[in-house]
């Protein structure tokens, strides 16, 4: 018998300005995902690549200094407009992937998005790094939504 491992979850929050099916799509759509989807100020996006069914796959890869960063998954769940749940990693890093799960709920001013990342306990110091750079993601995806 496997002992249950511990866990922590960086959570962030945002309202958007635009209804939750908008909010929710940009999510799945690789053109608009590379703009904000792990990436960085500094970074170049240089490849995007989504399958969004349950059990598809995505990929995005963040050119950074020279050296490239691969974020890989697999999507758990997609129930639009409302829940997006995908397992996370980061290619050449041996630990079990996080689940990250993004709820879009209706509000008067448009979409809250309230985003929980899952990580194992033995990454609890990463937590506020974690939600800063999910909140940067965020207001990528503002950004990225306003020029749309």
């Amino acid at each position: 018998m496997s002992a249950q491992r511990e866990l922590v979850i960086a959570q962030v929050s945002r309202v958007f300005p635009y209804p939750a099916e908008r909010v929710f799509a940009a999510w799945l759509d690789p053109q608009l995902a590379r703009q904000f989807l792990f990436a960085t100020p500094g970074g170049e996006m240089i490849r995007a690549e989504v399958d969004p069914r349950v059990g598809g796959s995505f990929v995005f890869t963040d050119r950074r200094d020279g050296e490239d960063v691969e974020h890989v998954g697999e999507y758990l769940e997609i129930d639009p407009p409302r829940r997006l749940v995908f397992q996370y990693g980061i290619t050449g890093f041996n630990a079990p992937p996080d689940v990250v799960s993004v709820e879009f709920a209706h509000h008067p001013n448009g979409c809250e998005l309230t985003l929980k990342h899952t990580m194992g306990a033995e990454y609890a110091e990463y937590q506020e790094r974690t939600e800063k750079g999910w909140t940067m993601s965020l207001e990528s995806l503002a950004n990225t939504l306003t020029a749309e």
